[in-house]
């Protein structure tokens, strides 16, 4: 038998009030995760919508505006914090050769230990293969080092673009 089946639902469903805001932020990356991977299993819509909403809450990150103005900079047009169909939240996002790129500030809750979190994997790749959004991160700290260096800070910029090998240089 498969672990997510119709009693994993039922579970979810007697549990829902003792779920923390982070549980069903979990949750709703599983329903996702569901149907990314074109499953039959997904949390009632009330559930789904409670979940989706946790996920929402979650607080924005400090250097946006600091990051579009070098994007800008570097003539690349993004918006601010955007948010996603699936509700992901973006630092910023923006249009290079006609391919989405989503930029995300790479801080303490996207890594431990210097490894990459399983949601943060989990977020980018979801946003890859559901909506075609390409992320390209930004190191905290890297970026924080380069204090009021706009040059610096728009070649930090540049090297996380060029990863993406979208042409841009």
């Amino acid at each position: 038998p498969s672990l997510f089946n119709d009693d994993f639902i039922q579970n979810c469903l007697e549990k829902e009030n003792e779920f923390s805001i982070e549980h069903k932020s979990q949750l709703h990356q599983w329903n996702l995760w569901q149907e990314e991977s074109q499953s039959n299993i997904r949390l009632p819509p009330s559930l789904g919508e409670t979940c989706y909403q946790a996920f929402l809450s979650t607080a924005p990150t400090p250097m946006q505006d600091d990051i579009i103005s070098e994007l800008i900079s570097i003539g690349i047009q993004a918006k601010g914090e955007t948010l996603t169909k699936n509700g992901y939240f973006l630092d910023a996002l923006a249009e290079v050769d006609g391919n989405k790129i989503g930029i995300e500030i790479i801080d303490s809750s996207h890594s431990a230990g210097g490894k990459t979190t399983g949601s943060t994997i989990l977020k980018h790749r979801q946003l890859a293969n559901l909506e075609e959004i390409s992320v390209v991160s930004v190191p905290y700290r890297e970026w924080n080092k380069l204090g009021k260096d706009r040059s610096r800070k728009q070649q930090c910029l540049r090297k996380c673009f060029v990863k993406l090998e979208l042409g841009f240089n």
